[in-house]
């Protein structure tokens, strides 16, 4: 099936393909403890359609790892629960609920995001399995900070980020040389963008979580989103509640995450609206980044994905 579904893609998604898979296999040669970080997105979605191709029939070298915030979509988790099961993968979770449990992060409250908490709860995870190079779905095209990123993009030893000292990256050369404590992000869909990524899966036949679908959900309008009402997002005061047809262009903590209406059901009607878009996926849907210009790079230079 991987074979025969490579003959549908176009020059460029097969240009980006191998050197997705070529930058797999060079993590796996480099690094003596890498692991695949994966949320259910579509990003991580392709990921782990990259390592299929890049290692089958053989195991991936690598865990796939999930930092739970524990506010994620109930979509999202039994998709990463399915997914991993049928790899017959090892994976890995790293909850912020038993960061806030410990004392390492202070609880926002039952409505509020967790997910800049995330990066306290990854850099435990890091340092509890020795991992030295963390393998990450991010993209140039997302935000101003990705852009920065190199394809290997190294961290010091408090799992910190500094644009000015990332390493040269001369004709797809990477140097993933590290010392005790530090580590890796390797980012293989780095030079992909939104567009990229959904005509790979509408190419490649990725299986995607069903919110990434127009569906039917009740919704609010919240900070300029719409925002889904569940456990964790219940209608505030003033706040009227009403049924549409809306899809997610990214998936994360539902406190901060907004959908969009859409009658898109399949991955080439996707692509025919993302064509037509003027807005990154962040900006549009995540209300942590929205408001700040520096927003994810600050998050970043703490350790963030």
């Amino acid at each position: 099936m991987l074979t025969t579904a490579r003959q549908h893609l176009t020059r460029h998604l097969t240009d980006l393909e191998d050197h997705g898979v070529y930058i797999m296999r060079e993590v796996a040669a480099t690094f003596e403890r890498p692991a695949v970080l994966f949320s259910g997105g579509k990003d991580s979605c392709v990921l782990l359609r990259l390592a299929e191709k890049a290692f089958r029939p053989g195991r991936f070298p690598f865990p796939i790892v999930h930092v739970d915030t524990g506010h994620n979509f109930p979509e999202a988790i039994e998709f990463r629960d399915r997914r991993v099961a049928e790899l017959g993968e090892r994976l890995v979770v790293a909850s912020v609920q038993a960061s806030i449990d410990a004392g390492r992060v202070a609880d926002p409250g039952p409505y509020g995001s967790r997910n800049r908490l995330q990066t306290t709860t990854l850099l435990d995870a890091v340092a509890e399995h020795r991992f030295d190079c963390l393998i990450g779905g991010a993209r140039r095209d997302e935000d101003k900070a990705r852009a920065k990123e190199r394809v290997l993009s190294f961290r010091d030893g408090f799992g910190q980020w500094e644009p000015r000292n990332q390493r040269p990256e001369l004709w797809r050369l990477y140097n993933g040389r590290v010392r005790t404590g530090e580590h890796v992000r390797a980012f293989p869909i780095s030079d992909w963008t939104e567009l990229d990524v959904w005509r790979y899966i509408a190419a490649d036949g990725v299986e995607l979580p069903s919110l990434y679908y127009a569906h039917q959900r009740e919704v609010v309008e919240r900070d300029g989103m719409v925002v889904a009402t569940g456990p964790w997002t219940p209608p505030g005061a003033g706040e009227r509640p009403f049924v549409t047809s809306v899809r997610y262009r990214t998936v994360g903590d539902m406190t901060c995450t907004g959908a969009i209406a859409s009658t898109a059901t399949t991955p080439e009607e996707v692509v025919v609206e993302t064509a037509a878009s003027r807005l990154t996926e962040r900006g549009a849907t995540r209300a942590d980044d929205r408001f700040s210009e520096t927003a994810m790079e600050d998050r970043k230079r703490e350790g963030y994905f």
